[in-house]
């Protein structure tokens, strides 16, 4: 074999190289982009649980895995009035929340283990600011933005619902 056919063989082998490596590539970013969307979507069909606040009901998704508690409502356009977000967690602690890629106006009731509202915090979209419970609490629901306001609901108003009578695992 001569000095030119094997140049020959292994520029060939190395455009077969970079060609697979080029599909490849191609091929990840077909599979990224779908990713990259599903990251920016709302979460929808998160489990809910039935609530209520005096005469008011309250259809709430119940964030409870850390990747749920963490997307909460971000990216969400709309949400109908009497629905919200129930974020659930392990232990009691001071929980604080921002509205970095929430679009929508909230309000957060932190709320007791017995579900009795601690304090309110109105938030503003797209904000980092973190709004805090001014005791630890387990749960926070979010609700669109002066929905607790139009209902007379304030620290010391008991939100109701099966979940707050069932006993969290400790740790």
């Amino acid at each position: 074999m001569t000095l030119q056919t094997l140049f020959s063989h292994a520029r060939r082998g190395s455009i077969a190289l970079f060609m697979t490596g080029v599909l490849g590539m191609a091929a990840w970013a077909q599979l990224a982009e779908p990713l990259a969307r599903a990251s920016n979507a709302p979460q929808l069909n998160l489990p809910r649980v039935a609530l209520s606040a005096n005469m008011f009901r309250i259809d709430a998704q119940v964030a409870q895995s850390p990747q749920e508690r963490q997307i909460g409502l971000m990216h969400r356009q709309t949400m109908p009035a009497h629905e919200g977000m129930l974020f659930v967690f392990e232990q009691a602690e001071i929980q604080c929340f921002w509205m970095k890629n929430t679009l929508l106006p909230l309000t957060a009731a932190f709320l007791a283990d017995d579900g009795t509202v601690v304090n309110l915090a109105n938030m503003q979209p797209l904000s980092e600011q973190s709004h805090c419970s001014t005791r630890p609490v387990r749960y926070v629901l979010e609700m669109n933005q002066g929905w607790f306001g139009e209902r007379n609901i304030q620290a010391g108003t008991a939100i109701r619902g099966e979940i707050f009578s069932i006993p969290q695992p400790s740790h």
